[in-house]
């Protein structure tokens, strides 16, 4: 089977609209003027986090806003990291758990389109419904978006992949793969290292047939000396993210123009040092994000 084929394949199955298309339709956007792939980080934090701890340091939760113009994940945490006049109308779900999903907070912040996994649908539904009530905004558009199924927003394409966590028997999390201009960023949070199925969907597994990677950004709940925490089994550690990276590079799976960085996110607060902790220990080329943290990936 080629890999066109096992996409179609994968979409089908794991989409429950029979009607979505292979790339739906979301909101215009103006398009971007900076060359590359721009990501503010608006939180970096696990689900430990609750305002700044007793060090000073503050994470809120685990969300990206991306081209200025559509978020992945998001909660009232994050609410002041969003830019001065930006009112992202779009929002990709990684999954169902409180600190990644609030619909309230996304109506809130503009969203008027949202993508999930079709696993959550009936509850999306239902909850957006209600949010709708509670703060008197319109309803959004909530469109499934299974495994290896893809949404274009502006001049990005946005693929949604499988990701090893736990919420329930009930629901399938995800990850993404975003693509601009020969840009290819993989987004994993949460989630305990890349599953096979998500290599396979993104083409860089060992029958790879697309093209390698240019950008990772992935969590590490657990930082370093805590490789043995039981979070393993649904979360990522600072060795794995080291080892999937090396894995990727030596293999030619991971090609990232010289000096770009990956970056960590979703850290534990009680697993992590200060962040000028990790940025003095974190081996190259990681480096854990920050709350506000801009980056362009290239090509």
């Amino acid at each position: 089977m080629d890999r066109r084929t096992f996409l179609s394949t994968a979409a089908l199955a794991a989409t429950a609209v029979a009607t979505q298309t292979p790339l739906p339709a979301a909101p215009a956007r103006k398009r971007t003027q900076e060359a590359g792939l721009s990501i503010r980080f608006l939180g970096t934090g696990a689900a430990d986090w609750n305002g700044p701890d007793a060090r000073g340091e503050h994470r809120r939760n685990a969300s990206v806003l991306v081209e200025r113009s559509f978020l992945i994940d998001f909660t009232s945490s994050a609410r002041d990291m969003l830019p001065d006049g930006v009112w992202p109308e779009v929002i990709f779900y990684t999954h169902s758990h409180r600190d990644h999903y609030e619909p309230a907070a996304a109506l809130e912040a503009g969203v008027r389109q949202v993508y999930l996994n079709p696993t959550i649908l009936l509850k999306a539904r239902e909850d957006f419904r209600e949010a709708a009530g509670k703060t008197g905004l319109p309803m959004p558009v909530i469109t499934t978006l299974g495994p290896g199924a893809s949404a274009r927003v502006g001049d990005v394409v946005v693929t949604a992949l499988p990701a090893n966590h736990f919420v329930s028997f009930a629901e399938q999390t995800q990850i993404y793969l975003l693509e601009k201009e020969g840009a290819r960023l993989l987004y994993a949070t949460d989630t305990g290292g890349i599953p096979a199925m998500a290599a396979r969907l993104a083409g860089i597994d060992a029958h790879r047939d697309g093209e390698a990677l240019t950008a990772l950004i992935m969590e590490a709940t657990m930082g370093l000396g805590h490789e043995d925490d039981y979070r393993i089994f649904s979360h990522s550690s600072v060795g794995t993210v080291l080892q999937t990276l090396r894995v990727l590079t030596e293999t030619g799976r991971y090609a990232a123009p010289e000096g770009q960085r990956v970056y960590l996110t979703h850290l534990a607060r009680t697993l992590h040092g200060t962040q000028a902790e990790l940025d003095a220990t974190l081996p190259a080329p990681l480096r854990a994000a920050y709350d506000g943290l801009e980056v362009t990936f290239r090509k």
